[in-house]
């Protein structure tokens, strides 16, 4: 079917993204590598959709009959404001990452929640950047970039992306034409290896103090973006701490599940007062109510909403664990909670009621609207 582009984009009939559960079409699939793709979706109505870049969606999918929550940083920036993208990574065993590489097609309908996430450029303005990514970490900060290369930015981008070879760089076509375009994006890519038949004069091995230097040799006078997988970030912040660097002025993607070290070290220094404290607590029971399902369940005070909700036979959908992503918002009619959250969630949504139900502790009987 084909579209007048000039009725679609008529601004009278223009919407703008806001947070909450959006159906959304396919419409490009992309194959950056032998094993990444990127996915670009929009929607049958003109829609804006603006975001903060390095903000991410939750995927609401249907994969063997069963729904299924996943988490991905838009890879797009809102300066391209009437589709947006996520660049997928194939995991072996990965559930979803297969399921996207091997069904999702142009044309086909989903449904996203979001956007959402603390881990953006927007809110943390400076005239100097420096953003490092490894592997498919470089989604969120290609975001940022691509947005200062859009709108003529002045701001003074370094940016350096690690890769274990030469096949396995992301957007490198794409880096190289932006680093020839203007004179404030400086672009260094990095390999952990060469494999045989291939030619790389770039930099080789893992980026450290001496390598940072070449790159960056005002690094500490910059605002740092990291993301990658764990132990990336982990050596990224002890290479800044060691060399004296400002860490109120480093930013990092914070989504996914807690380090085990971190849960253990939290545990082996909790205070002796809080464990008295648990201990008493979980000798009071505190009835759940679940209204829409019409069920209830008694758990022990503290108890995690999600896993009372478990308990009463009713499944909260939820993806990131951590109050992030916002997919498993509820709303509470009445009773006692505490909240911790990490931005997945709105002030005002707060006001009219809704928690966010991974992150909840149920502090006394509670009704939930769900």
């Amino acid at each position: 079917m084909s579209i007048n582009t000039a009725e679609f984009l008529n601004p009278v009939n223009t919407q703008t993204w806001d947070n909450g559960r959006h159906l959304v079409r396919c419409v490009k699939v992309i194959q950056e590598t032998h094993d990444v793709c990127t996915f670009t979706f929009s929607m049958g109505q003109p829609v804006l959709f603006f975001f903060k870049p390095g903000q991410f969606v939750t995927l609401e999918l249907d994969i063997d009959g069963e729904r299924v929550m996943r988490s991905y940083t838009i890879s797009s920036a809102p300066s391209i404001p009437y589709s947006f993208s996520i660049t997928v990574k194939r995991v072996p065993g990965g559930v979803v990452s297969n399921w996207l590489h091997d069904n999702l097609r142009s044309g086909d309908q989903l449904a996203v929640h979001g956007p959402v996430g603390q881990f953006n450029c927007l809110d943390y303005p400076a005239d100097k950047v420096l953003l490092l990514s490894g592997g498919v970490g470089i989604t969120p900060v290609m975001s940022m970039a691509r947005w200062w290369f859009n709108t003529d930015s002045e701001v003074d981008m370094v940016f350096a992306h690690s890769a274990r070879t030469p096949r396995d760089l992301i957007y490198g076509a794409e880096l190289e034409y932006m680093s020839s375009r203007i004179d404030n994006f400086k672009l260094h890519l990095i390999c952990e290896r060469i494999e045989v038949g291939q030619a790389w004069s770039g930099y080789r091995g893992y980026l450290n103090r001496h390598m940072l230097e070449l790159i960056a040799p005002d690094f500490l006078e910059r605002e740092v973006f990291c993301c990658g997988p764990t132990p990336y970030m982990r050596a990224i912040r002890a290479l800044l701490e060691d060399a004296g660097f400002d860490m109120r002025r480093y930013h990092e993607e914070s989504f996914g599940a807690t380090p085990v070290e971190d849960i253990r070290q939290a545990e082996e220094h909790a205070d002796e007062a809080e464990i008295l404290e648990a201990e008493l607590e979980q000798l009071e029971t505190v009835a759940v109510s679940f209204a829409d399902s019409g069920v209830s369940v008694d758990v022990v005070k503290g108890t995690n909403l999600n896993e009372a909700a478990l308990e009463a036979g009713v499944s909260i959908p939820k993806a990131c664990g951590m109050g992030i992503c916002g997919a498993c918002r509820v709303k509470v009619n009445s009773g006692n909670y505490q909240m911790e959250h990490n931005g997945g969630i709105t002030e005002e949504e707060i006001e009219a009621g809704y928690v966010l139900s991974c992150c909840t502790r149920v502090a006394g009987a509670m009704e939930v609207e769900y």
